[in-house]
């Protein structure tokens, strides 16, 4: 590998590291304003997404400029391609982050309803993936990114919940059907933020192994 080559490798690392960081940090601030009711920090989150969009393209352009200027081939060629689809994910649930700050705006003016729900063990879980997946991406770790594989389901399982509880809650008090409507769209948003986190953790384990395993089932152990 040629100086140049790994300079501009190890300086394509950080730059998505640190998207990685800014989306981390979104995902965990819109919660923290769903939850608490905190409308500043929901605005905060929805106009950091700017800065989010900027690195995506950025970083894009630099895949695309080593692709050309240096035509690499195994591991660093499954280096960049594995940043340029991590990059889009990264990208994505910063959106998805956005969403859920303008969920937590409209419901932060309306009366919280009245009902019990999992959602904090559903929001920990999405918060809990994300961090993993980053986490087997800095360490290139292909064990943890097999566990975050593992934990998609509950995820799953707990947005199904949440529709049925939330569709018995509208039946019954219609007047709740706007509020709830917002509720089930924040529990879609975080099942698709579990769903990019594993993006990234089967995208760790291709750049490591070369292995391409998505769609099919995964050993952790």
């Amino acid at each position: 590998m040629g100086k140049h080559l790994l300079r501009d490798l190890d300086g394509l690392k950080k730059e998505l590291l640190t998207s990685g960081s800014l989306v981390e940090e979104a995902v965990n601030d819109s919660i923290d304003a769903l939850v608490n009711r905190r409308m500043k920090l929901a605005k905060e989150v929805i106009e950091g997404d700017y800065e989010i969009n900027q690195r995506e393209n950025k970083i894009e352009e630099e895949c695309l400029k080593l692709l050309a200027l240096h035509q690499p081939v195994a591991g660093d060629l499954r280096f960049i391609i594995t940043v340029l689809k991590v990059n889009n994910d990264l990208e994505r649930i910063g959106d998805l982050a956005v969403n859920i700050a303008e969920r937590a705006l409209y419901l932060s003016n309306n009366e919280p309803l009245k009902a019990v729900l999992k959602f904090p063990r559903m929001a920990d879980g999405a918060r809990k993936m994300v961090r993993k997946s980053l986490d087997a991406l800095i360490g290139m770790d292909t064990k943890l990114a097999r566990n975050v594989l593992t934990l998609d389901d509950e995820i799953d399982d707990l947005n199904r919940e949440m529709y049925s509880t939330l569709q018995v809650i509208m039946r019954e008090n219609p007047e709740t059907i706007d509020r709830a409507v917002h509720i089930l769209s924040v529990s879609r948003y975080l099942e698709r933020i579990a769903d990019l986190s594993t993006n990234i953790a089967e995208d760790v384990v291709f750049m490591v192994e070369g292995e391409l395993i998505r769609h099919k089932a995964v050993d952790s152990s």
